[in-house]
């Protein structure tokens, strides 16, 4: 009962963040949808990584080819509103509760696209370059590898980007109470690790990607998506 107050407690500050488009959701996921009608193999496999409630992703495989949909998070809770949000799909969805990193470094399962967002900066850089190898291992030829992630300005290292979100997003997040917005800085300081835009693209070569290029830019130039290719 606690763990499921905790999140929902959490998920609700979360879920005004995304209503009010404070990290421009819809664009990112907006995006998304573009590319893989325009740039995805047709039809693809769509892995998911850190899912979550699923919102975002479910939105933009509207409208698309998409043949297979594979979601994993550790969240029980979020895979439940998942599996719900995922129902208008028109092909077989199956929901993975796990560790990322884990789950993927057993993975064997061929994929056309994958995506995550938002959460594999949780990582260390050597972690994060692991979960991109095995990206790679499993990714086909002609796939798609898409990541929206915090990302450091030139010259600026984790303090700085910390800073940088902490007294440049309040006034944009006007809806956000103290308690959530103490929250949510108290996550992001003890949980987030950005990389620079070389140190991004060099993750992406380094684990075998051909090309690593960045796509989107949010206004806030707080984050940004990545498109690698194989």
């Amino acid at each position: 009962m606690a763990t499921q107050a905790i999140f929902q407690t959490q998920w609700q500050t979360y879920r005004k963040v995304i209503d009010r488009n404070y990290m421009f959701h819809r664009e990112v996921y907006g995006l998304l949808h573009e590319i893989l009608v325009t740039e995805a193999p047709q039809p693809f496999r769509f892995l998911d990584i850190a899912c979550g409630d699923a919102t975002g992703s479910a939105a933009a495989l509207k409208e698309t080819a998409v043949a297979r949909y594979v979601g994993i998070d550790l969240s029980e809770q979020a895979l439940a509103l998942a599996a719900e949000t995922l129902k208008p799909l028109p092909c077989p969805v199956t929901l993975v509760q796990a560790d990322f990193a884990e789950a993927l470094a057993n993975w064997s399962e061929p994929v056309d696209v994958v995506w995550i967002g938002q959460s594999l900066h949780h990582l260390g850089t050597d972690a994060k370059g692991g979960v991109m190898h095995h990206v790679r291992r499993i990714l086909n030829a002609n796939g798609l590898f898409l990541i929206w992630e915090p990302t450091l300005s030139d010259g600026e290292d984790r303090d700085g980007w910390l800073d940088r979100f902490e007294h440049g997003s309040p006034p944009l997040w006007p809806d956000l109470d103290a308690t959530e917005w103490d929250a949510m800085i108290t996550h992001v300081r003890a949980s987030d690790y950005p990389e620079p835009v070389a140190g991004w693209r060099a993750l992406g070569l380094n684990a075998g990607f051909r090309t690593a290029e960045t796509v989107f830019v949010a206004p806030t130039e707080l984050a940004r998506v990545y498109r690698y290719r194989p």
